[in-house]
């Protein structure tokens, strides 16, 4: 830019200084004013525009994301790559709006490592905007949710650091401890970020020298390929800086060119400008008034030519400081002058603006679908509560009924049970009563009594037990004694018994099914020994058999066979009964009680006659019974 002098020789000295501030601001209000009217096609322009903008290609990845129903966890990566663009544009007001949006995803995750990283980072951007004790807070919570004892010890150290404002001795212990930790690790960012912050220390305790080789220690590292490219970059921008501290202005000068160079190359306008203000502050530094004039002059034809209205007010500001520093207020106002001839279409080629626009808006697309997810979110934890609810109370009812049913289908099957029991009692009874008739008919009153006697006890004993499924074998024991004692009253001596119980066995505390053995030795009675010419034997027999108990009834009657040719139809009929009501009963036993109660039946063959019975079941405590 070439500035034409005004003549101002009709002005009052006096009036100048009063002049310059009225320009600036009405430099400022017309800035405003033409920005505001350039809204409207800033908008078009933002429709049609796919901006480069990194900031505002991430914006729109996030929104995509939500839109999408993205997962969480993706969500909040899209969160947090966003907030590292804002931080490299040292937007840290925003940075940590969406460094904290992540955090609270991946906290409600409970993803440990990435919180404790959100954490961290929440820190450094706290750190860089001065907000020390919330810093000293984010380092200790990145401590407590790190992975491993060196993030942990990393982030214990940082908060230290800034636990010690003033020493800058400890400050520089803690770093190096960083310094040192990082490259054990292998963690070359965060070796690189360390040295950084230690030639930041350095520079304070005006140790120029050491803070050089730090940011060349930092710049030697920044080329492995895990750092970001701009970290270089920024590196080198620290390093001129630090030479113009030094007094290395050559040195300074020379790196700052070369800045510039790699801004064009990499067709970077902002930095580009940026570089050039940084280059005129160089040569101003060492003297070379005309040489920074000419750069600041380069930076801000680069902003007009660019459309980066911002940053050509800035450099405006710092040429017409210059100038006036150098009492050349003619020079002054008329670049204030060329300034304001080029407003209205340095505004309107302003690309700065139109991504500045892009971003708002994604910023108010993404706050609005923020609010739909959590309302559908909501929606979908009411509705899945709900649903669980309705599960619950289905699953309720049909345990209910289940239980119904299985309590009625076990209710039937006891009354069952207990009606094939009593079934087996009138013929008992019929029988009993045909014997006591025949001894009144036979004038032998002193058997009837005796008879009737034991009959009214074994009954007695029976009736007493007819609603239980299962009576100790003492008491099963008792009763088949009072039968067979009865039954040879009967026969009158026409078999003998023997009873033989295992002696490991306890009869009071083992329980046996109820009646299940009678019917065996009423068959082999009635069926068996009383068609014997000569006395039979009759043996019970009760032992275990491994966690079974088994019982034996054998007889050495006539046996099944000649047994049924000698029978009425009448009688096989009420012997297959019998049989029928037995075996149904084992049946009902083993499904009520999940026991497994077998029945064997074995016809003696060849010389020996007779039938031998086993009964067998699990082993069942009186305790277990209740």
């Amino acid at each position: 830019m070439q500035v034409q002098p005004i003549h101002t020789n009709s002005c009052k000295k006096e009036l100048l200084p009063v002049f310059r501030q009225a320009m600036r601001y009405f430099v400022l209000f017309l800035l405003l004013v033409t920005v505001s009217s350039m809204h409207a096609q800033t908008d078009k322009k933002v429709k049609k525009t796919q901006s480069g903008n990194t900031i505002n290609t991430q914006a729109i990845k996030l929104s995509e994301s939500l839109e999408q129903s993205a997962s969480d966890e993706t969500v909040a990566g899209e969160y947090a790559e966003l907030a590292k663009d804002l931080s490299d544009k040292k937007d840290y007001v925003r940075a940590e709006d969406y460094l904290k949006r992540a955090l609270t995803i991946y906290l409600k995750l409970k993803k440990n490592d990435r919180s404790s990283f959100m954490y961290r980072e929440l820190a450094k951007v706290q750190e860089m905007q001065g907000r020390t004790a919330d810093a000293i807070a984010n380092y200790k919570n990145a401590a407590r949710f790190a992975a491993d004892d060196t993030q942990k010890l990393l982030n214990k150290n940082d908060a230290d650091r800034l636990g010690e404002p003033l020493d800058l001795t400890v400050q520089s212990a803690y770093i190096q401890q960083n310094i040192d930790l990082a490259a054990n690790s292998n963690s070359v960012p965060e070796q690189i970020s360390a040295r950084r912050q230690m030639a930041g220390v350095k520079l304070a305790q005006n140790d120029n020298q050491g803070a050089l080789e730090e940011l060349e220690k930092a710049l030697e590292e920044s080329k492995s390929p895990e750092v970001a490219k701009d970290v270089s970059f920024q590196i080198k921008q620290e390093i001129a800086n630090t030479l113009v501290t030094d007094k290395k202005h050559e040195e300074a000068i020379g790196l700052n060119k070369e800045l510039v160079d790699e801004a064009r190359r990499t067709n970077n306008p902002e930095t580009e400008v940026k570089q050039l203000q940084n280059l005129a502050t160089s040569y101003f530094e060492a003297g070379e008034t005309s040489d920074g004039i000419s750069s600041l002059q380069e930076a801000y034809s680069t902003a007009i030519e660019k459309g980066l209205t911002l940053d050509a007010k800035k450099v405006l500001e710092q040429i017409v400081r210059q100038y006036e520093k150098e009492r050349k207020t003619s020079l002054a106002l008329a670049a204030y002058s060329d300034f304001i001839g080029k407003l209205d279409t340095l505004v309107k080629n302003d690309s700065t603006l139109v991504d500045e626009k892009i971003f708002r808006l994604q910023e108010d697309k993404i706050t609005q679908l923020e609010k739909e997810r959590m309302l559908k979110d909501e929606l979908i934890t009411k509705k899945n509560r709900y649903n669980n609810v309705l599960i619950v109370l289905i699953l309720l009812s049909l345990v209910i009924i289940v239980k119904i049913l299985f309590d009625s289908i076990r209710k039937n099957k006891k009354i069952a049970l207990q009606s094939l029991r009593r079934e087996m009692n009138p013929h008992f009874i019929f029988n009993s009563l045909n014997s006591v008739n025949q001894f009144i008919s036979e004038n032998n009153e002193l058997e009837a009594n005796k008879y009737l006697s034991s009959y009214s006890k074994l009954m007695r004993t029976i009736m007493e037990n007819s609603n239980k499924d299962f009576i100790p074998l003492s008491t099963e024991l008792e009763q088949l004694r009072e039968y067979l004692g009865l039954e040879q009253l009967r026969f009158r001596d026409k078999f003998t018994y023997t009873i033989h119980v295992d002696e490991t066995l306890d009869a009071d505390s083992v329980m046996i099914p109820n009646m299940l053995i009678q019917p065996q030795l009423e068959n082999a009675v009635w069926h068996g020994l009383r068609y014997k010419e000569e006395a039979g034997i009759l043996s019970l027999s009760v032992f275990r058999k491994g966690e079974d108990v088994c019982i034996i009834v054998e007889d050495n009657g006539i046996g099944i066979k000649k047994s049924r040719e000698l029978k009425t139809a009448h009688q096989k009929a009420r012997h297959s009964r019998g049989q029928t009501n037995t075996l149904e009963r084992i049946d009902l036993l083993n499904h009520l009680y999940h026991t497994k109660i077998t029945m064997e039946i074995i016809d003696k063959s060849g010389e020996d006659t007779g039938v031998v019975v086993t009964l067998c079941f699990p082993r069942i405590d009186r305790k277990k019974m209740g």
